[in-house]
């Protein structure tokens, strides 16, 4: 894995996590949009300019992919170096959760 793209995505920002983590299956901005509302319960809310730096940056540093347009939507999916930066964010968060409740609780 690049070490370069770990320090600047691990750890990574939870509006980041987001847009990647919904990137596991083909999706446009607006789409990850509404996909981030329904798994937060409308806690988190990516205002549009967040959103397309955000993919602008991933894709420029190769984590997601574009993939086809829609209806003048960009749809993008994520690359294998962001599932490996997923998967490091994942194993993080894990961590954070299972030192939090202590190793007893940890099933």
């Amino acid at each position: 894995m690049d070490l370069k793209l770990k320090k600047i995505y691990a750890p990574m920002s939870e509006t980041a996590f987001y847009i990647l983590f919904s990137l596991q299956v083909p999706n446009h901005g607006y789409g990850i949009g509404q996909e981030v509302k329904k798994m937060t319960q409308n806690e988190i809310n990516i205002s549009p300019g967040t959103m397309y730096g955000t993919l602008s940056k991933m894709e420029k540093d190769g984590l997601i992919t574009f993939v086809r347009e829609e209806d003048k939507r960009k749809i993008y999916l994520i690359t294998e170096i962001g599932r490996e930066i997923l998967n490091l964010e994942l194993d993080r968060i894990k961590r954070l959760y299972k030192n939090s409740i202590g190793d007893e609780y940890y099933g």
